[in-house]
Formats: structure tokens, C-alpha cells, sequence
């Protein structure tokens, strides 16, 4: 079956929230394949379906990030049952056990986004985590959960002191592991993600130069924190994401199929 005829028995099968949805987590694939985010196949982000069913989609295992399409998402439900797998590649158990996790105990979480990126992995392995010492930092002052690594998250019982552990925040430090965000929708989570890898990376570079860090006071970074909250509520993320989907679409549009 070629790309065109995949394209259109996927999106004649869906219903148009099912494909805008589709859409949109290709688009936030391809970006963090245009960012660097990536980690060959072993990272995921999902998105959950519109509708009454917790079902969401997450990459088919197999396929790295810049080859991700609309049509090539995978569809599940919350305990694990692959509904839509227009590939037949199946989907990285570990990458259920995290999101399926947040997607059911979180009713207003519609998009979860999770990396192993270099900075992302070094400050997770740091004791005290990621430091204010950043605008994009400040982001996340007092609002960044962390969870222990357990080993590779296979088994479901885990998914207990991960959703204990992230709580009711949107920015998650997976110790020595990764970097995970969440949104009320993908918009907000790429954002979320963006100003996290920023910070890590930041952070990465300022203890290379071996100088002292200047750590943000208090006030300060509480005062920038509610600053971007802010933004967020004035419709920031959209603004963001927008003009990072132009940049995908002048680029290569193939993930719209």
C-alpha cells in the first residue's frame, strides 16, 4: 500500500477529531526530531483521543521520529489493547506503562511528552535536579515532580508512584532516565517540553564553564514562574506552537499524511 492510499483508508476510518488529533501528534514528532529531542525509536509522545473512551495514540515501535505520519499512529486503550495499528509494528511496552499511567488518572491530561536527551538525562542524574538558575528555569520553579528510576518502567505496578509522584504538575524529572510533560492539550505540553530541555540544556552548559552558578532568589524566580503561568493562560503555547508548525510545513510536510 503506498503513502497516498495509507493516508486515506487511515483517515476514512477515523472520525475528524480521531485525524486532527492524529495531526497534531505527528506535527509534535517531527518537531522534536527538528529540535533534537530524539533517541532513535526509544521515546514516545501520545496524545489521548476525543471522545467518551480513554484511548490515546503513541508511536508504532519501530519507526524513528522524523518518519512519523499522521496515518502511522497507533491507536490503544488504557489497558494496553491495540485498537488501530496501521503499520503492524506494535508499540514499546515501556511506553505504555508511562503514558496509559497518566492518561487514566488524569481526566484533564490530553497530551504526554517524554525524552532521553543528553541534558535531559545528565540533570536527572544530578542530586539536586534542575537548579533556577535560567529564565527557562523559572518556568518551573516549585512546579517539577520527580520519580526514582526503577529500572526499565515494564511493570505496571510503577505506574502508582509515578502518578503519586507527578501529582497534579505538568513538568516531570524521571531520575536518571528523562524528561516528561503534560498539557491539557499538545500545544501546552510541547511548550512545557521546550522551556525544559532549554533549562536542562542551560543548566548542562553553565556547570561545563566550571564558574560559580548564580541561583535565582526566591522571589524572583516564584515572580517569573507566575509570569509564564501567565502566558500560558493567555493562550502562549498556541503562539508557539503555531509558529513552530510553519516552520515544519516549509520544511517537509509529509507528516500531514
Amino acid at each position: 500500500m503506498n503513502a497516498i492510499t495509507q493516508t486515506q483508508a487511515v483517515k476514512d476510518r477515523v472520525t475528524r477529531d480521531e485525524w486532527e488529533a492524529r495531526v497534531k501528534l505527528a506535527a509534535a514528532y517531527r518537531l522534536a526530531a527538528l529540535e533534537g529531542w530524539t533517541d532513535h525509536i526509544y521515546t514516545h509522545f501520545s496524545i489521548r483521543v476525543p471522545g467518551p473512551h480513554r484511548h490515546f495514540l503513541i508511536n508504532p515501535y519501530g519507526l524513528t521520529f522524523e518518519e512519523i505520519t499522521a496515518s502511522s499512529l497507533v491507536r490503544v486503550d488504557i489497558n494496553g489493547d491495540i485498537l488501530d495499528d496501521p503499520s503492524g509494528l506494535g508499540i514499546n511496552p515501556a511506553g505504555f506503562v508511562i503514558h496509559s499511567a497518566i492518561h487514566r488518572a488524569r481526566e484533564h491530561t490530553h497530551a504526554v511528552l517524554h525524552t532521553h536527551t543528553t541534558a535531559g538525562i545528565a540533570v536527572s542524574a544530578q542530586r539536586d535536579g534542575l537548579l533556577a538558575i535560567s529564565q527557562h528555569a523559572a518556568r518551573f520553579y516549585k512546579r517539577l515532580a520527580y520519580h526514582d528510576y526503577e529500572g526499565i518502567a515494564l511493570e505496571l505496578d510503577e505506574q502508582q508512584r509515578l502518578i503519586a509522584d507527578i501529582g497534579d504538575r505538568d513538568a516531570l524529572i524521571l531520575r536518571n532516565h528523562g524528561l516528561l510533560t503534560a498539557g491539557r492539550t499538545i500545544e501546552e505540553a510541547f511548550y512545557n517540553l521546550f522551556f525544559l530541555e532549554r533549562a536542562s540544556a542551560a543548566q548542562v552548559a553553565a556547570q561545563a564553564g566550571g564558574a560559580g552558578l548564580v541561583i535565582l532568589p526566591d522571589a524572583v524566580a516564584e515572580k517569573a514562574a507566575r509570569a509564564f503561568e501567565q502566558a500560558v493562560a493567555s493562550g502562549r503555547p498556541g503562539l508557539h506552537w503555531d509558529a513552530a508548525v510553519r516552520r515544519l510545513d516549509r520544511l517537509d510536510a509529509s507528516w500531514r499524511h
